[in-house]
């Protein structure tokens, strides 16, 4: 459909822009900035601060004709209107006038800053907004040296209100633009804030317990005009002017958000650079100009006092610090020992870079690589994901998506944000899961299976399995779809369930057609930033992962913590005849460990990360590694070059290099073609800090997605047959399900100083009825036996969770991956 495009005229600029476009869009199209507090280019306009006023004329018709009627030049004759309008609300129309810089606009400017700081303290030097603050800058624009109102009248309010605990407000600050408010409730579904009283005695409030309970709450200190939000690790920290930025890529989950590190040297470190804030850096394409509250809040990590700086060889029973040649020496010695005995178990928080490295010095060994894992299917998504040209927000009216075992909101919010606009436009959305999500507010049919049955679901959606009517009914909302997107995940799956779901997605997908063209494919909701980069370089999971480490001569760990994760596997990693890791901590795996080798954090280096849209993002240094410490592509280099292997070693950017010139699906990329940037709408930027918000513009690179390994049409290589299926039947005990918690005790969050309280707890959700049948009731402490281990856990009902089994978050310290089967008992009280 071709869109209908309007030209108009905005003082001495001409613009075409689309039917329906604002004033203020079109405004900023050709570089005029009309200033505004309440307008946010995400959200709905609705012309509360008046800031925005200007001039507009339109063409006088005549109402006999029908006609413009013309001057003698033959220019359409304007007739201004009487009254300012708001540009924010003003939709543009053919020939439109629009004039933003007379003495009539200024002077209604003026008065709308002199109202506003009527009760606004002029606390710019101490504020946290100075220098970043609009309401700062249009006051040194169009505010008086004097005030006409009484100062005894001014409102005073509370200076320092806890939100919650990562967000702050000034209600003295607060300028009642309700864009806090707005994108709550707009944007993000959580109508956990709102307004309370009435005029001067407006307020900001919450209404959750606990308060401003949202993943995504630190955004709101990105659009906020003026110092009233402020969160708590950058209330009073540091001023805009003293920060440095670096760009890098969040690598908390698979989405790839662009963020962006603030930094500045500090006493209290030495004088060294400390990152003080993590900001959203815009990429319509990825993650818009929004990140979650982990990606925000969980950077502490990179500055604890329990980092490793200095390799530990196991000596006499005692891991000891030795130095880095003595270290690698060892290494290599029992590398070339072990040849084929060698096992590289690999994470999914490594870059681009180290996995390549790591697979090619495990590969001149004649070793094994594998990827520590609890999702399989990557074999599918490597062949079938999304191409270059996709994009989620380009979904809409006649597209289609869906979303399988996977609770997005939790797993991957910018994706279930992104998945929830597009329902919202118009696309298709049908969610299959065993439990209720968020996501099933927005879809167009939300499907029941029962657990373990989630290949089975899908193989309904082809009518390759007996499912129920509404099954039929999604089925054929899926035959007319323009385009398809596929999301499967592991919500009470484990590794062979998914690997079981992800074949079945991948038949739905080349049954339909749907695969080798933009905007259609398979997507892994995985549970590393980087699992899919190491799908594309041929590591997998081992279906038996206990044995791959008993029969190692050396096992080598990087980025992975089996024995943290799943302490049944220290047995097998004991197994071993020698263990080094690869580490930033002293994880459980690193505590057994023969030789420790201390790693450096994607903060402090450069490298590439590959999204689960198999979309090559490029992250930058921030800060300086701290001494002592090398990068994985550097270790594997160095152990390489003491091995006969000519490994790159020297820059990131060269190793990625080779990785294009080795994998056909990096083939062409380089260092350069992920640093492309373009133009993206809305236009962001720091030097229009009212328009966009505190976000960060995006100069230094979007990414590029993969080279497609199949195009339209063609079959994919054959994939061996799914395991067997998983557990689902547990007998006389109780069945235990895994689930994704975003914020979980994983080794990065725990050491976050503000996330504390959001942490996820073993909580054993059931059905009443299930919790009935074995004894348990709200809130009593129960003991499960599971896969081997006692764990302690606190029992929570929920009606809305099928009966015959029970939801465990995953990484709370109870070692559960995949169904199991547990005993099951109340415990007794001292």
């Amino acid at each position: 459909m071709t869109m209908k495009m309007v030209t108009l005229r905005i003082d001495e600029h001409t613009v075409e822009v689309p039917a329906g476009t604002r004033v203020v869009d079109a405004a900023k199209k050709v570089g005029v900035d009309i200033p505004v507090f309440c307008y946010h280019p995400k959200l709905e306009s609705v012309g509360m601060c008046r800031m925005c006023l200007v001039e507009i004329g339109r063409p006088v018709v005549d109402r006999a004709s029908g006609k413009v009627v013309l001057e003698a030049d033959g220019s359409p004759k304007i007739q201004m209107a009487p009254k300012l309008e708001t540009a924010c609300t003003t939709p543009v129309s053919d020939g439109m006038l629009v004039v933003t810089t007379s003495e009539k606009v200024a002077a209604a400017r003026r008065e709308v800053v002199e109202f506003i700081l009527t009760s606004h303290p002029l606390d710019c030097p101490i504020c946290d907004k100075g220098g970043e603050c609009p309401l700062q800058n249009l006051t040194m624009a169009y505010g008086s040296g004097t005030s006409r109102f009484i100062f005894d009248e001014k409102m005073r309010s509370a200076k320092h209100v806890p939100l919650g605990e990562l967000i702050y407000l000034d209600r003295e600050r607060c300028i009642q633009c309700g864009r806090c408010v707005r994108f709550q409730h707009e944007v993000v579904d959580d109508p956990v804030l709102d307004f309370y009283q009435r005029g001067r005695a407006l307020e900001i409030i919450t209404r959750s317990e606990p308060g401003f309970d949202s993943v995504f709450s630190g955004n709101t200190t990105d659009i906020c005009p003026v110092g009233a939000l402020t969160t708590a690790d950058f209330r009073f920290g540091a001023r805009p002017w003293e920060m440095k930025p670096a760009a890098s890529i969040c690598a908390q989950c698979p989405v790839g958000c662009n963020i962006v590190y603030d930094v500045r040297r500090e006493a209290k470190s030495s004088g060294k650079p400390v990152i003080k804030r993590v900001m959203p850096r815009q990429n319509e394409s990825v993650n818009e100009v929004w990140i979650c509250d982990k990606g925000r809040f969980v950077h502490h990590y990179n500055e604890s006092a329990e980092r490793l700086t200095q390799p530990l060889m196991r000596v006499d029973g005692e891991l000891t610090p030795v130095s880095w040649q003595q270290a690698l020496e060892t290494a290599a010695a029992k590398l070339k020992e072990a040849g084929k005995g060698l096992v590289t178990l690999a994470g999914g928080r490594l870059s681009n870079e180290d996995l390549f490295n790591l697979r090619e010095l495990t590969r001149a060994q004649g070793g094994t690589t594998l990827l520590h894992t609890h999702m399989g299917g990557g074999e599918w998504t490597r062949q079938l994901g999304l191409n270059q040209g996709s994009n989620l927000g380009s979904l809409g009216n006649g597209d289609a998506i869906v979303v399988i075992a996977s609770d997005l909101h939790q797993e991957a919010p910018l994706w279930w944000l992104r998945v929830k606009q597009a329902a919202q436009r118009g696309a298709t959305l049908i969610v299959l899961n065993a439990r209720p999500t968020r996501l099933d507010a927005y879809a167009a049919h939300a499907l029941r299976y029962q657990p373990g049955e989630a290949a089975q679901a899908v193989a309904g959606l082809m009518g390759n399995h007996k499912t129920p009517a509404a099954f039929q009914t999604a089925r054929e909302a899926l035959a007319g779809a323009a385009n398809l997107v596929v999301f499967f995940g592991s919500d009470g799956l484990g590794l062979t369930g998914t690997r079981a779901l992800a074949q079945t997605c991948a038949d739905l997908l080349m049954q339909s057609g749907h695969y080798g063209r933009p905007n259609n494919g398979l997507v892994g909701v995985w549970q590393h930033s980087n699992d899919q980069g190491a799908w594309e370089m041929g590591y997998a999971p081992a279906a038996d992962l206990v044995g791959s480490l008993k029969k190692a001569k050396v096992a080598l760990l990087a980025a992975a913590d089996p024995v943290g994760d799943e302490p049944a596997l220290a047995k097998a990693l004991a197994g071993a005849d020698f263990v080094i890791v690869q580490e930033m901590f002293l994880t459980a795996s690193a505590e057994k460990a023969d030789l420790v080798l201390p790693v450096a954090a994607i903060p402090e280096r450069e490298g590439s990360l590959t999204s689960g849209e198999r979309r090559a993002q490029r992250f930058y240094p921030a800060v300086p590694a701290p001494d002592g410490v090398r990068p994985d592509y550097t270790i594997a280099a160095q152990l390489g070059q003491r091995l006969g292997l000519e490994l790159e070693g020297r820059a990131a950017g060269l190793v990625f290099l080779r990785l294009a010139q080795s994998e056909p699906a990096f083939a062409g990329l380089s260092y350069q073609a992920l640093s492309t940037a373009e133009e993206q709408w809305p236009i962001v930027g720091r030097r229009d800090l009212y328009f966009g918000g505190t976000t960060y513009d995006n100069n230094q690179g979007m990414g590029t997605h993969l080279q497609p390994v199949l195009k339209a049409g063609e079959r994919p290589a054959a994939v061996a047959a799914a395991l067997d299926t998983e557990l689902m039947d547990a007998g006389d005990n109780l069945l235990v399900l895994p689930h994704t918690r975003l914020f979980d005790q994983g080794s990065l969050v725990r050491f976050s100083r503000l996330l504390v309280e959001r942490v996820a707890t073993a909580e054993l959700r059931l059905n009443p009825a299930t919790a009935k049948h074995f004894g348990l009731a709200e809130g009593v402490a129960a003991s499960l036996n599971l896969n081997g281990a006692d764990a302690s856990v606190i029992v929570r009902m929920d009606d809305a969770l099928p009966p015959g089994a029970a939801w465990l978050p995953r990484r709370v310290g109870v070692p559960l991956w995949a169904p199991a089967a547990a005993q099951v008992k109340v415990m007794e009280r001292d």
